[in-house]
């Protein structure tokens, strides 16, 4: 079984270049269907979700050429709808498939999709969505079954501001008859990278970043070139990985307004943050500092995916503080492995009350979910000893070369059999 090696006690210090992000690869890679046309993506992350992605594509037909961080998709290939049961079952990102799908066939039939375990990820909005655009959609045998002559526009309230269901209404709208409107639309930045690419293929996509999303149907696409924004929630696991570690280091690519609201959660911790044309200079302070409360929430609240990171470091601040997680009931699993590592950590329902203590000390660790695995390795990075992180399969969902990253900015880890 790999798993991630870890000698702690080491600071942080050097550049980073923050990779690609994996949650606005994902759709505008589903989105390159929608063109049949030739589709080159720059900055994609080498990460296991994308190649389950792109695997994916290979299925349905489409020709994919990879070379370093830009991927070529020719997706006037497409010769099926069924997409492959085994891989939508690693990964529940795969659904936002469906609405492309939708908008360029009369039927499309999707297994139930898998990912990691941190609670409900209902898709009956997504659903709902779909029905009022004029599908028909019904379940037999662990199948959704979606037929569609000609999907038509339709004004449409989000009962919650779910990214994915976002993204698939938006993806359905593209080329439906008529104008779409998404109200209580997500409003992550990632969803306005999806804006970018569409309309770089001829799309029609007003809004994205406030709560109202317009979509104009369009019958025609054409072939484009896109650059995807960095990744936000990696970019925040860095900065609080040195402040945790009373390091200094660079974050290339990124700025401040792309961080929104894990920007000043950090400054409040005790970073130094130091936002310019260069990127994000994070230095830390002599100690983290306590946050009385967190609650996260949709954008442009604080993240969820970042809810793990930023308990691992108040888990050494110097004082009380206490978390509560709104978004996923399961998201606190990966504390008991935090606790084998001497934090002092009660979970209380749906929140946890931190007290920070001095010292963290290496033990065997298991992850059990993508963000978790990243908290766990940070943990490992402040420990004085050894330690050993496993489940890194969930880590390599979403983080690019981690332990390649931390190593050229002065950690001590390796990946190891």
């Amino acid at each position: 079984m790999q798993k991630y090696v870890i000698n702690g006690g080491r600071k942080l210090e050097g550049i980073i270049d923050v990779q690609g992000s994996k949650n606005a690869s994902l759709p505008i890679l589903a989105a390159s269907i929608l063109n049949g046309g030739i589709n080159i993506i720059h900055d994609i992350p080498s990460i296991a979700d994308v190649a389950i992605m792109l695997d994916i594509l290979k299925g349905l037909g489409c020709n994919v050429v990879t070379e370093g961080k830009t991927v070529s998709i020719d997706s006037s290939t497409i010769n099926n709808t069924h997409v492959s049961d085994e891989l939508v079952s690693l990964m529940r990102s795969s659904f936002i498939l469906l609405g492309a799908l939708l908008s360029k066939n009369e039927e499309v039939i999707f297994s139930y999709p898998g990912g990691c375990t941190i609670g409900r990820r209902p898709i009956d909005i997504h659903l709902k969505a779909l029905r009022e655009m004029g599908a028909e959609i019904s379940e037999l045998c662990g199948y959704i079954i979606c037929k569609a002559s000609k999907l038509k526009g339709a004004d449409i309230s989000l009962d919650f501001p779910s990214v994915g269901a976002t993204e698939n209404i938006i993806l359905a709208a593209v080329k439906a008859q008529g104008q779409t409107v998404i109200r209580n639309a997500a409003k992550e930045p990632e969803i306005v990278d999806l804006q970018g690419y569409l309309n770089s293929i001829g799309a029609v996509v007003s809004g994205a970043g406030t709560d109202t999303i317009y979509i104009e149907g369009v019958s025609a696409l054409h072939d484009t070139q896109y650059h995807i924004m960095k990744d936000r929630i990696v970019a925040g696991t860095y900065i609080a990985a040195c402040n945790m570690t009373g390091g200094d280091v660079l974050l290339k690519g990124i700025n401040k307004e792309m961080l929104g609201a894990i920007y000043p959660v950090m400054a409040s911790a005790g970073a130094i943050l130091k936002s310019d044309d260069s990127g994000v200079r994070v230095k830390s302070n002599a100690k983290v500092l306590p946050i009385g409360r967190i609650t996260t929430m949709p954008y442009p609240g604080f993240p969820t995916d970042m809810q793990p990171q930023i308990t691992t470091m108040l888990s050494i601040a110097d004082g009380v503080s206490v978390v509560k997680e709104t978004i996923f009931e399961n998201r606190f699993r990966y504390i008991a492995q935090l606790q084998k590592m001497g934090t002092d950590i009660i979970t209380e329902g749906n929140s946890v009350l931190i007290k920070g203590v001095k010292r963290l000390h290496g033990a065997k660790v298991y992850a059990e979910d993508l963000r978790a695995g990243a908290a766990l390795i940070m943990a490992a990075l402040k420990a004085n000893e050894r330690s050993e992180v496993y489940g890194i399969n969930f880590v390599k969902r979403g983080y690019d070369n981690i332990e390649g990253v931390l190593a050229q900015v002065g950690a001590d880890i390796t990946l190891s059999d």
